[in-house]
């Protein structure tokens, strides 16, 4: 549950684009109007967090002033920097002078910030009427979050990853356990002096690693999808990718004690024959409602996805 990655940073901004634009334009126009100035950055962070960098240039694309730094995190570093520096080599700059509308940039990571960002700039005109360029920079992945709503359960990802963590401390503390026990069996049954005394003593050491693998399996899948990786909760194929990572793992530890089951019911104990088949059957089920699960989900992501490509087009 890692915050947005770039890729998906950059997909929703195609998507998003025009409204996007939209919300830098109207913020450039409110800086414009004078009603945002430097001393009222904190009514800006406020409204609109994604925001990081403020600055004007001349028609030389020389910078006048310093930063205007929206972030506390970066005030020590840029807000006192930036003045006089030539930027009049910026692919921005070159495409405001060539246009008189809002221009934008693709997304790119931002010396200042090490971030993914995007900069919108806009031709002002100053008092004694020189000709000059108002630049925003903003921070990508904080700006689509802001517009999907998400900027709330952003903020908590780290709470949610720290309680995940602590969930798959204990999962794989378990396994550990498990797996004590499983050596102390192959200890004992190795040293037991009376050895194939009883044939089935050594199923009950494979039932513990097939636990201990079970739970592994599902302490590495949490570890995965909701720590060390990004999960789009807005895309259907992020939750069936988890589901089925989890059903996975319940296969695999149904079909191993399946097996096991079946193994007993040969070796003569005939009570073991219905568990092991119905476990099979469970197992048949659940591999036929996975695969139905996977298809339909595929094939409503894929009619969802031609549905807004038909929508971008007719716009």
């Amino acid at each position: 549950m890692a915050r947005m990655s770039y890729i998906s940073s950059v997909e929703r901004y195609h998507e998003y684009e025009s409204v996007i634009h939209s919300l830098l334009t109207s913020i450039l126009i409110s800086i414009e109007d004078g009603l945002t100035k430097e001393r009222d950055t904190c009514y800006l962070v406020r409204q609109y967090p994604f925001l990081e960098l403020q600055y004007c240039l001349n028609d030389k694309g020389q910078q006048q002033g310093n930063n205007v730094c929206f972030k506390r995190a970066y005030r020590k570093k840029l807000a006192t920097s930036g003045n006089q520096q030539d930027l009049s080599k910026r692919p921005y700059f070159l495409q405001a002078q060539r246009s008189t509308a809002v221009c934008f940039t693709d997304p790119y990571i931002s010396i200042a910030t090490n971030h993914l960002c995007i900069s919108a700039i806009k031709e002002i005109k100053t008092p004694i009427n020189h000709q000059c360029y108002l630049v925003i920079d903003v921070s990508l992945t904080q700006l689509i979050e802001f517009l999907m709503g998400d900027s709330a359960r952003a903020n908590m990802t780290p709470y949610f990853k720290a309680g995940y963590g602590v969930i798959v401390m204990c999962l794989f503390c378990l396994v550990l356990y498990l797996l004590s026990i499983v050596f102390s069996d192959i200890y004992s049954l190795l040293t037991n002096k009376e050895i194939g005394s009883d044939p089935l003593e050594p199923f009950s050491i494979i039932i513990y690693i097939t636990l201990a693998l079970a739970v592994f399996d599902l302490g590495k899948t949490i570890l995965e999808e909701e720590i060390l990786m990004h999960k789009d909760i807005f895309r259907h194929s992020s939750t069936r990718r988890t589901i089925t990572r989890f059903i996975s793992t319940v296969l695999i530890a149904i079909s191993i004690e399946a097996l096991l089951t079946m193994f007993k019911a040969a070796l003569g104990q005939s009570e073991y024959l219905m568990p092991a088949i119905a476990m099979m059957l469970a197992v048949v089920g659940l591999l036929i409602a996975l695969a139905i699960y996977v298809y339909l989900g595929a094939k409503a992501e894929i009619l969802l996805m031609r549905a807004r490509l038909m929508q971008k087009s007719s716009k």
